[in-house]
């Protein structure tokens, strides 16, 4: 399993979910650094440092940081889902199906209502 460490503005019962199913998670909050306005460069370099890939809504960031940033643990970055259920199981099957996440970028996106 992958060690991830979970941006502060990342949905909390999705992170309760992906436990059930096994996955090493450890929140922003859990690691005392929350509500600390931390820049996105030192939450990866933390994540980095811990071996941990972040994960995170904020894509914009840390897309970018992934093109920044040739060295790190792994970023994976969602759309926002209220089924937090289906976004776990997404977010599960991806890890599931990587080798390794050291160094790349995963993008899990909701899909698209028809």
């Amino acid at each position: 399993m992958v060690a991830l460490y979970v941006n502060e503005d990342f949905s909390y019962p999705v992170v309760q979910r992906l436990r059930q199913l096994g996955h090493d998670m450890l929140t922003a909050h859990e690691a005392g650094q929350a509500g600390q306005g931390i820049e996105d460069a030192a939450v990866l370099a933390f994540a980095t440092a811990a071996g941990r890939a972040v994960l995170t809504f904020n894509r914009r960031h840390f897309i970018r940081l992934h093109t920044e940033v040739s060295l790190h643990a792994g970023i994976i970055v969602c759309t926002r889902d209220d089924d937090v259920v289906a976004l776990a199981d997404r977010i599960h099957q991806q890890l599931q199906s990587t080798t390794t996440l050291q160094n790349r970028l995963l993008r899990i996106n909701r899909p698209s209502s028809s």
